[in-house]
């Protein structure tokens, strides 16, 4: 999240052909599908946890780097920004003092309900082989190990199901309730 938003705040205050660039870039990229691009990634470095983590940020990137542009955008034509190019500040220091710290509740709410999306795809992966190997405690790997036993004791596949689906479901309430707190129009 915190590559992605950097991104975006960059590329909203650079413009021209380095935002070109980087938005195809990203257009490219988000065009395939997160689980797609994530089992590519995987198969390519190999099945681990840490690789199939590395395959989440690296498919999640570009969605956050479209939204901290958009936000960016606006906050690229406020007073401050320009306030702060007259006083002759560096690119760097308006993109990571100025800039990030000014929209930063709106990258926060995307942030957690991401964290929701995050958290099933690394289960997928799991369920599949490419996250975490056993003997890792991994709600993904309980479900595939536990589908042996489904007409026997189907509780052993409900209830890390059931784990994914709440933990998923909390950090979209979570996400929620902070866009409520975060935006300055509700007060």
């Amino acid at each position: 999240m915190v590559i992605g938003s950097v991104l975006g705040t960059a590329s909203a205050y650079l413009g021209g052909k380095i935002d070109e660039f980087m938005m195809r870039t990203m257009d490219a990229v988000m065009a395939i599908p997160s689980l797609l691009f994530a089992l590519l990634i995987v198969s390519t470095l190999g099945q681990s946890s840490m690789n199939a983590v590395l395959a989440i940020t690296i498919a999640f990137v570009p969605g956050m780097v479209r939204i901290s542009r958009s936000v960016a955008l606006a906050a690229r034509q406020q007073d401050y920004i320009n306030a702060a190019i007259a006083r002759g500040e560096a690119g760097h220091y308006i993109i990571l003092r100025e800039m990030l710290p000014n929209i930063l509740a709106p990258i926060i709410v995307e942030a957690t309900i991401r964290v929701a999306f995050a958290i099933m795809l690394f289960a997928t992966l799991s369920f599949l082989g490419l996250g975490a190997q056993p003997p890792e405690p991994e709600w993904g790997l309980m479900v595939s190990e536990a589908r042996t036993y489904f007409f026997t004791a189907p509780w052993m596949m409900m209830i890390p199901g059931l784990a994914i689906a709440l933990v998923a479901i909390g950090f979209n309430l979570l996400g929620d309730g902070l866009r409520d707190v975060l935006n300055p129009r509700s007060h």
